[in-house]
């Protein structure tokens, strides 16, 4: 190596070091409404953490604020965001439906199986047909766990059996799918399940399989969980103050970035199905020692035909209600989803 090489390498390392050195270190706050035992916090959110303290080398951090200590319930988390009550939120579009019409069409029964398939078919048209209802804020997860059990304190299994039950569904939007099931449609924020069913304000709710155990325990106040009634879905969401993430050093910009949109919400929807896997390993364990509060049923497939094709009459008047509020391509934008 010439001198004038050696020279020009060692500069190179001084400035390089140097710049590691100076680095501006970021703690990110991240609100939540929900407790840090769940899993969206012990899963998709653990994931983020490790990402970005890994890619950053340290530099880039985040400080968690559960169960609400910024702001409690789901209904105001994306306006926190906007406003910059904290860096980063977590919460429930359903709750805001009238922000993201277009991303509630996701919520509808259709081809999707499970979260993460309901979430990789959104993905790849949430460019093109929902990105602009997302513009107040950097979006870096929207994620859909998948409504796969009705917990009720009555029999839902059947078509007949839905007919005049009072029954929670997760977005407002759906209401004519459950009519069409024969149901009444109740709004309450799933923060609300547990009284409402003890109480009988409602029959039941539509609700992700784990929250049949800790820590939302539903099953202490129902009856029956009722599962293979046709999916819905209820997009969820982790999104970044605009300005908070513009004023991040290009290089933390980059790292969010490599990781936000498909990678994190992907890893969002599987800490639910991956919850739900543990629930349904608990039911078998529970139903073993004959400690299940619950009468566990599964619809039978002559009647989930029946609920599909129920569902499916109230789809054009989902429609028509779209074309009402000026979103002409809803049908559009559902089929996209469901090819």
């Amino acid at each position: 190596m010439t001198l004038n090489n050696l020279g020009l390498t060692v500069a190179l390392i001084s400035t390089l070091s140097l710049t590691g050195l100076t680095a501006k270190a970021e703690e990110l706050s991240v609100a939540t409404f929900v407790p840090p035992s769940h899993e969206t916090v012990t899963g998709a959110l653990a994931w983020f953490e490790k990402e970005i303290e890994e890619r950053s080398g340290g530099t880039l951090t985040m400080k968690l604020y559960p169960a609400g200590q910024l702001g409690a319930g789901p209904t105001q988390q994306y306006k926190r965001a906007v406003e910059g009550v904290a860096d980063i939120t977590f919460g429930i579009a359903a709750s805001t439906p009238t922000i993201f019409p277009k991303t509630m069409l996701a919520i509808l029964p259709g081809k999707a199986v499970d979260a993460i398939d309901s979430t990789e078919r959104m993905w790849t048209i949430f460019e093109e047909h929902m990105a602009d209802e997302w513009s107040d804020v950097k979006v870096l997860a929207v994620g859909n766990p998948a409504g796969g059990m009705i917990i009720s304190t009555k029999n839902v299994s059947t078509i007949e059996g839905m007919k005049g039950a009072k029954i929670v569904p997760w977005a407002a939007m759906t209401a004519p799918v459950i009519k069409g099931m024969g149901a009444v449609p109740v709004q309450l924020d799933p923060t609300e399940h547990y009284t409402a069913l003890s109480t009988g304000t409602i029959d039941g709710a539509i609700s992700s399989i784990n929250n049949i155990m800790p820590p939302w325990n539903l099953d202490e106040v129902a009856d029956f969980a009722v599962v293979n009634t046709p999916a819905t879905f209820n997009p969820v969401f982790f999104v970044m103050n605009k300005e908070r993430y513009q004023n991040l050093s290009d290089a933390h910009r980059a790292i969010i970035d490599e990781i936000s949109g498909l990678p994190f919400s992907i890893e969002l929807a599987r800490s639910f199905q991956d919850a739900d896997e543990s629930a349904l390993k608990w039911k078998d364990e529970r139903i073993a020692e004959g400690k299940l509060n619950v009468e566990w049923i599964e619809v039978s497939a002559e009647e989930r035909a029946k609920m599909e094709a129920a569902a499916a009459a109230g789809m054009e008047q989902i429609y028509a209600d779209y074309a009402s509020r000026g979103v002409s391509n809803a049908r559009e934008i559902y089929g996209a989803l469901n090819q």
